[in-house]
């Protein structure tokens, strides 16, 4: 996968932030999260991003919360989130901007700044996970795919999630785990733990021992029935 014109490098990236939290939500470098934006405190960051750069960051809330919008302005975030590059906006008729946010690059946050027109603004320290800007690095790496497909079609069957097994079968390792670990219904916790592994084949090992703990919880508890 080639860098795009549109990437930046590493000594480009911003020392100030934008974040956009959200409850047991995540985005991966690489990947593609749609968003729904409505409140006015993220109109604004959104239409703010637009005009510098189209950067924003997506952290993970600390406690779950039913909607975006129930999240107060000093909630706990986790420290790593993940940067991403505003590639589609569309207004809609009835005042929602509806986007799409590619990732780019995790970071830590080092401090918080504060409110700017309502959004809150940190300072992030990219440093530790530069290599997420190699694009051509995320396609490799090495996972037991046959023991991930098959933990998947049980915690699958488990959650009652319905699944193309057709197109999953076909999608390259990398893609597959970014995508399975941002649609699962794992908690937050989990969530964080799969942001924050150094690459993909330890992330598929880590998705493996969620789903296949999962499967044992499930059927421990109807042996105890």
């Amino acid at each position: 996968m080639a860098r795009t014109p549109f990437q930046p490098r590493f000594e480009d990236l911003p020392d100030r932030l934008p974040i956009f939290p959200l409850p047991e939500v995540l985005l991966l470098p690489g990947a593609l999260l749609p968003l729904n934006v409505f409140e006015r405190r993220y109109l604004n960051l959104v239409l703010d991003a637009l005009k510098q750069g189209r950067l924003m960051g997506i952290v993970q809330t600390m406690v779950p919360a039913a909607a975006p919008s129930e999240i107060k302005d000093d909630a706990a975030v986790y420290r790593v989130g993940c940067a991403g590059r505003i590639t589609r906006f569309q207004e809609a008729d009835d005042g929602r901007l509806v986007i799409a946010v590619r990732g780019l690059v995790r970071f830590v946050i080092a401090e918080e700044i504060g409110l700017r027109n309502g959004y809150r603004v940190i300072r992030p320290d990219f440093a530790l996970y530069r290599r997420d800007l190699d694009a051509a690095d995320a396609e490799e790496c090495n996972i037991d795919r046959t023991r991930l497909l098959a933990g998947l079609k049980a915690f699958f069957e488990q959650q009652c999630i319905e699944a193309d097994w057709t197109a999953i079968e076909r999608t390259p390792d990398a893609r597959l785990v970014t995508a399975l670990a941002m649609v699962c219904p794992f908690d937050s916790a989990e969530k964080q733990a799969l942001m924050e592994c150094p690459d993909t084949g330890v992330r598929a090992k880590l998705m493996i021992g969620f789903v296949e703990q999962a499967i044992r919880d499930e059927f421990g508890d109807a042996a105890h029935h």
